[in-house]
């Protein structure tokens, strides 16, 4: 039965193609409707990731002594599709894009080896390179650039953490939000190394302590008038002048307050 003679029954007998064309929607609806969402969907991209550091060295240092050389010892590999470096202190990072199709595996063991043949032309004083993949399972699918002319570096952090996160996170689906670059909110605490000496106590144990008591954690529920309440802990210091407040204790049961010191 050739093409043109299953047209011409089909119009003489319409019941069975509409019967069969209504099985196949209704099956494929089934399967849609029970079809799995993956929030971190297992996706391998041959890329890898070179990782060396020099505790103190400059960025221009970097480029110059490992970040050239390490892209010069990659580029000539099989199969490499795009590289991208960057320097900073104390940091040299590369990524070596490979073409689609190419195993990961593959990939990861020819950087190695290429790295490894230029080690000894590297600084004596790098920590030993770390060649790994690149696992993007679950990563961002959309990046933004946000400007402000009328805010600050710290207004503008602010509003993207507190305002367009948090709505983005009402977008059904949406999975987790989260900002690069801007700053973020913190009290630095910077010591006198002369009057820690004098004191007897070290910066170890000064942030051991803050650690301890600069803290906020849930204390579980209770019963007030007669209605259960949760109960939470607050010692986080709300500003730089409570946190210099704050108790340190030396050696011998004596204290002092954080911004004597």
């Amino acid at each position: 039965m050739n093409f043109r003679n299953i047209s011409s029954w089909s119009i003489r007998n319409p019941i069975p193609p509409l019967v069969l064309f209504a099985g196949l929607l209704l099956a494929g609806l089934v399967s849609f409707m029970r079809m799995d969402v993956n929030n971190n969907p297992d996706v391998s991209f041959p890329m890898v990731h070179v990782q060396v550091s020099q505790p103190g060295a400059a960025p221009s240092e970097l480029e110059t002594q490992v970040t050239q050389r390490i892209e010069a010892a990659v580029r000539g590999i099989n199969g490499v599709d795009e590289l991208t470096s960057y320097a900073s202190e104390g940091l040299s990072v590369t990524y070596v894009q490979f073409v689609i199709g190419t195993p990961v595996d593959r990939a990861v063991n020819d950087v190695r080896n290429a790295v490894a043949q230029i080690r000894s032309d590297l600084p004596d004083g790098i920590l030993e390179p770390q060649i790994t993949r690149v696992d993007i399972d679950g990563g961002p699918i959309a990046y933004f650039s946000v400007e402000a002319t009328d805010m600050t570096l710290e207004q503008l952090s602010w509003f993207v953490d507190n305002t367009v996160a948090k709505r983005l996170l009402g977008v059904p689906g949406m999975a987790a939000v989260g900002r690069g670059g801007g700053v973020s909110r913190e009290i630095r605490v910077i010591l006198n190394p002369e009057r820690l000496q004098a004191l007897g106590v070290s910066a170890g144990q000064i942030n051991d302590q803050l650690r301890q008591v600069n803290i906020n954690a849930a204390g579980g529920r209770t019963e007030i008038a007669g209605a259960e309440q949760s109960v939470r802990v607050l010692g986080n210091a709300r500003t730089a002048y409570l946190l210099g407040q704050t108790q340190i204790q030396l050696p011998g049961g004596r204290s002092v307050r954080l911004d004597e010191l």
